[in-house]
């Protein structure tokens, strides 16, 4: 419920923010252009009638601005812009009237606020998406490679690509045959390239699981391990993806991932079309590529007797269980002749639920 006299709303950009403040009392709508800096925002702040309650949209800015008005013993909320009610027929958009706009959907509650992670949560979560990043330059540089190899007739055969004997490969065989020096020049360009990114892949996985096995995500990153398909780098993805798992429930977390159908109902027809893809795009890459691993026969190999001896016994019998509905699942999907990648989004809507109860877990 709003309890403060003034409700502040921030349009906050790079280089300037909009600012409007509506006083509860005398009904007065002020409003400015203030400067990104965090010491002009709070000064400003300081001159209006208090008590007073900020709202800004999340974006690219990031939450700092949040932390400092926290700090200041002002209560902010961070808005989900996706959530917020605009008029349908409103054509003209301006920095200024959706400050106010922010002001007045603060005012009457009917604001969405985001959870803000801490600054450790987001730290990680910074190193987790750098390692994605670098995974989608990698794809993207071997493609490069391999398409101009493949313009000049050079293609691998010996089995797999990207592994040592293709390496060794490129370089003793396929290199050689290049005659024309500015193509000889783009396929080292394009080589030195996909060596650089390996490396920097590599050195990304050693940070991420040196800090997987001494931080606080410890504990959740072991019991999410005792999943099929959920490696060191898949379950602090997805810890540090989605934070405080206890704000979700087993249905609820589905939604969060946009991995439920989307609906359109209106009277007595229910139609349902392909998934929301709404919420956090990559928890539900992670959930995605971790399902398929659910498809082929469950065995408990080393690698997942491994994880399992790094959990506790609670965690290890309920991943189990899990591993071993999942593949039912999939089994009964094939018998069905459903279509391998909606049977997929399927069972990585439950291995959200199953990731769920894994993390609220008390040991």
């Amino acid at each position: 419920m709003f309890t403060e006299r003034t409700s502040v709303g921030l349009d906050v950009h790079a280089r300037s923010v909009a600012a409007a403040a509506i006083d509860g009392v005398t009904g007065e709508l002020i409003q400015t252009r203030l400067t990104p800096s965090h010491e002009h925002i709070l000064s400003w702040l300081g001159d209006l009638p208090g008590p007073v309650a900020v709202a800004y949209e999340a974006g690219p800015t990031g939450f700092g601005l949040y932390r400092a008005l926290t700090e200041a013993g002002i209560r902010c909320e961070v808005v989900a812009p996706s959530k917020l009610q605009r008029p349908a027929g409103d054509r003209i958009k301006t920095d200024a009237k959706d400050a106010v706009h922010l002001a007045r959907l603060l005012r009457l509650d009917e604001v969405t606020s985001v959870a803000v992670p801490s600054a450790d949560q987001e730290s990680a979560r910074d190193l987790v998406r750098a390692r994605e990043d670098c995974r989608g330059d990698l794809m993207r540089a071997r493609h490069r490679l391999s398409k101009l190899l493949l313009r000049q007739g050079l293609v691998y055969n010996g089995g797999q690509a990207w592994t040592g004997a293709h390496h060794t490969w490129l370089v003793h065989e396929a290199r050689p045959r290049l005659t024309q020096r500015p193509t000889l020049m783009a396929f080292e360009s394009d080589y030195e390239t996909v060596m650089a990114t390996l490396a920097r892949r590599d050195r990304l996985d050693a940070a991420i699981g040196a800090m997987a096995a001494d931080s606080e995500f410890t504990d959740v990153v072991r019991w999410l391990g005792c999943l099929r398909g959920v490696s060191t780098l898949t379950g602090f993805g997805l810890a540090v993806e989605i934070g405080d798992w206890h704000r979700f429930t087993g249905n609820t977390i589905g939604s969060f991932v946009g991995l439920v159908p989307s609906e359109h109902s209106s009277g007595a027809s229910r139609a349902q079309g392909p998934i929301t893809k709404a919420g956090n795009t990559h928890a539900r890459r992670l959930l995605v590529e971790a399902a398929w691993h659910h498809r082929p026969q469950y065995r408990i190999g080393k690698t997942m007797q491994d994880r399992w001896n790094l959990a506790p016994a609670q965690a290890r019998l309920r991943g189990d269980a899990g591993n071993r509905r999942l593949h039912q699942r999939w089994v009964r999907f094939l018998q069905r002749n459903k279509r391998g990648t909606v049977a997929n989004v399927a069972i990585a809507r439950e291995l959200a639920g199953g990731c769920w109860s894994l993390a609220v877990m008390q040991e």
